[in-house]
């Protein structure tokens, strides 16, 4: 982390601007293999940017209001490209926040958290976090992965995998009230429960309050042009693998991924760094920033078009969420963790991608 008031590194400001010409270039018209390979350098390097400018506004706020800050960026924009892709998808694009909402989630569970645990047991042999933060997160997940991607199965007010109006508006309000109060516990109430257990992640001085609001302002702009640069990519990646004769749903996620890299690599340097608990500060809180946002925000777009939003998942999907929750409870169960249960995370994530690929 820099020292106090260091200038921030010349590419950091660099690949925001850049990203932002090579969308001004791509709405200009411009296309072509070499434009393509321009758009996806240009997507990378928003990512790095991103990633470096979290971490900044992270070290300068504390724990655990940093990893909340990214948590929340991602996920606001990630809200509105898909409900911009939603207005302008018409009904065809009813399941589509069901789609990404569950290949956030199961990213976040078994790919970041996983990756996390075992490139943290390679170099550390064993990390510890406090369990009393990481059990709320997994509470508050859990209940509001089932309320709206498993129980729209069950209801029968009307037939399929969706709330009626009345049950999605009371759905959507139960997952904001779930969400708000998961904040409030963790920034307020009980925020001890979130932080780290000894000094080693208070290992540099703030980068000051000057440089701190210029990441910010780049962190956002950084964030918006991945997203937007991945829109731009998603017909191209929607091409190739309709050309290798993949599933639809692949290409969902492969958005996901992209525009989860930014906490993703967050989140794996703090691992490396012996900071477990920011890894799973910043996972957990990205996974539940998903979900609680995303659902609430599609209600209202359903609601105030008519249209019907798929919400209920298919069974193979419903076993692989509840596998994944309780895995993730029963390694995370003890505050300790080793390459053992990032192993099996990652095995899960094979499993889904996978099965998604070879249904």
């Amino acid at each position: 982390m820099q020292a106090p008031h260091a200038p921030l590194p010349q590419w950091s400001v660099a690949w925001p601007v850049i990203a932002w010409c090579l969308l001004a270039g791509n709405m200009a018209g411009l296309a072509g293999g070499w434009w393509v390979a321009l758009l996806a350098a240009g997507l990378i390097g928003a990512v790095l940017s991103a990633v470096h400018h979290a971490e900044v506004v992270a070290h300068q706020v504390g724990e655990p209001y940093g990893t909340l800050v990214l948590a929340l960026a991602i996920t606001v924009i990630e809200v509105a490209l898909i409900v911009s892709m939603m207005l302008a998808g018409g009904p065809q694009t009813t399941a589509l926040a069901r789609d990404t909402v569950f290949a956030a989630v199961m990213l976040i569970l078994n790919g970041i958290v996983g990756l996390c645990l075992l490139a943290g047991g390679s170099k550390h042999r064993e990390q510890t976090f406090g369990q009393l933060g990481v059990s709320a997160s997994l509470t508050t997940l859990a209940a509001i992965a089932v309320l709206t991607l498993v129980l729209p199965n069950y209801t029968t007010s009307i037939p399929g995998p969706m709330y009626s109006p009345s049950q999605l508006a009371f759905v959507a309000v139960v997952s904001l009230v779930l969400y708000g109060t998961f904040v409030l516990v963790q920034t307020v109430r009980h925020r001890d429960y979130f932080l780290p257990q000894d000094a080693e992640d208070a290992h540099a001085e703030p980068p000051g309050v000057k440089v701190a609001m210029a990441s910010g302002g780049l962190l956002l702009m950084g964030l918006v042009a991945v997203v937007l640069l991945a829109k731009a990519l998603a017909p191209t990646i929607e091409l190739a693998v309709e050309q290798a004769g993949a599933p639809k749903a692949v290409v969902g996620i492969i958005i996901a991924m992209v525009v989860l890299l930014p906490e993703g690599l967050a989140a794996f340097r703090a691992a490396q760094a012996n900071r477990l608990q920011t890894s799973l500060n910043l996972a957990l809180g990205s996974a539940l920033a998903s979900i609680g946002l995303t659902i609430p925000a599609v209600a209202i777009v359903s609601l105030a078009t008519g249209w019907t939003l798929t919400l209920g998942l298919d069974v193979k999907s419903v076993v692989l969420l509840l596998l994944s929750l309780f895995v993730t409870s029963l390694s995370l169960s003890t505050g300790r963790t080793t390459v053992l249960q990032g192993t099996v995370h990652l095995v899960l994530l094979a499993t889904y991608l996978f099965t998604t690929i070879v249904p």
